[in-house]
């Protein structure tokens, strides 16, 4: 067994910052050598979860000080780049930061480039699937027990740069990673284009996978209702369809299946915590540069993937057509395109004011 144990260095101190803090902290394997957060409180108490760790004014000059093994940082979407590059200027191993990969796909391909160019692992945080109710709809799918998969579908009410990117990824999780071939998708709203995960208020898209699946996947205001699961931002459903019966699983609840073989199976057990999602996340960071295993369930490969579709459905939503993957480089952001395309409508009140129920 390796004991080498890993420095890490934190950007970011806020509620995901503090839950890399208190993980990494809890891992053995792992030693936090420095935080950073332009609000000192937040930096404090991080590193009161972490044993102490040294705080500094900027990622700039905590990562020359403390020369990393993994770089983490937790920001919105609107910062990856100049962080992606300093963690690479730097010499860290693996850079961990959270999704999507980046707001734009002109960005996600440089980000690509920079990072394999240097030799750089990396990993964005679609650690859902870690949890035991996706375990479970995963053994009964790996078993063959759906025959022939046909379709695969997620949804959820939660806007478009927080979900779609974790959406496309455990729609992938679900058929071993089958690349997409093309997509079509279509937008509406623009309340959440402010918002800082800037966003349509609601996106749709089917996607054609290779094999000929068909995939179905919904985020925002108007997506279908998870009756199953009762606080809106669990409600997330995915979930697989094959010639012999369909699984799918709730992020924040259970799992069921009906299957020619298996029956009518269920389970409310379900898990949506850090002990059960980032603690294993966060240990495989080691086992991936241990060289125990070939790939982190979470690496960059599969994130550029996830944005690659997401963008897609914008671009198809703006470009009014078929989008065929791999995409190239377009003249500016998707959500600049947006910007311009979507209707300036004063609704009478908050198409999210369900959220407030």
């Amino acid at each position: 067994m390796n004991d080498k144990i890993y420095t890490v260095a934190i950007a970011g101190c806020g509620k995901r910052g503090k839950l890399y803090a208190d993980q990494f902290a809890k891992n053995p394997r792992f030693k936090i050598v420095g935080l950073a957060d332009p609000f000192k409180d937040a930096a404090v108490a991080a590193s009161q979860l972490c044993g102490g760790a040294e705080i500094f004014d900027s990622s700039e000059a905590m990562l020359k000080a403390t020369q990393p093994d993994i770089y983490s940082f937790c920001t919105p979407p609107s910062v990856r780049m100049p962080l992606i590059k300093l963690g690479v200027d730097n010499g860290v191993k693996l850079i961990a930061y959270e999704k999507p990969m980046a707001a734009n796909f002109n960005e996600a391909m440089d980000i690509r480039e920079l990072v394999n160019k240097a030799g750089v692992k990396t990993i964005q945080s679609h650690q859902r699937k870690y949890n035991v109710q996706f375990q479970e709809a995963k053994k009964i799918i790996d078993s063959g027990a759906c025959g022939r998969i046909n379709m695969v579908y997620a949804h959820c009410g939660g806007w478009f740069m927080h979900m779609a990117t974790h959406l496309a990824d455990y729609m992938r999780f679900f058929i071993n990673d089958v690349d997409a071939e093309y997509v079509i998708g279509q937008v509406d709203g623009r309340e959440k284009l402010t918002d800082n995960h800037p966003s349509p208020d609601y996106a749709c898209a089917m996607v054609g996978f290779k094999g000929g699946i068909r995939g179905y996947m919904e985020t925002g205001y108007l997506a279908p209702d998870v009756p199953e699961v009762d606080y809106w931002w669990r409600k997330v459903r995915v979930g697989v369809q094959g010639s012999d019966g369909f699984v799918e699983a709730y992020v924040g609840g259970g799992w069921r299946a009906v299957t020619k073989s298996t029956g009518a199976i269920s389970s409310t057990e379900g898990t949506w915590d850090g002990d059960h999602e980032q603690a294993p996340y966060i240990n495989d960071i080691a086992r991936w540069l241990d060289g125990e295993i070939a790939n982190h369930p979470c690496n960059g490969e599969g994130g550029y993937k996830d944005v690659e579709i997401a963008m897609a459905m914008l671009r198809s939503a703006i470009f009014r057509k078929k989008i065929d993957l791999p995409l190239g480089k377009i003249d500016k952001a998707e959500l600049d395109y947006l910007n311009e395309i979507i209707p300036q409508e004063s609704p009478e009140k908050s198409v999210w004011d369900f959220l407030k129920k």
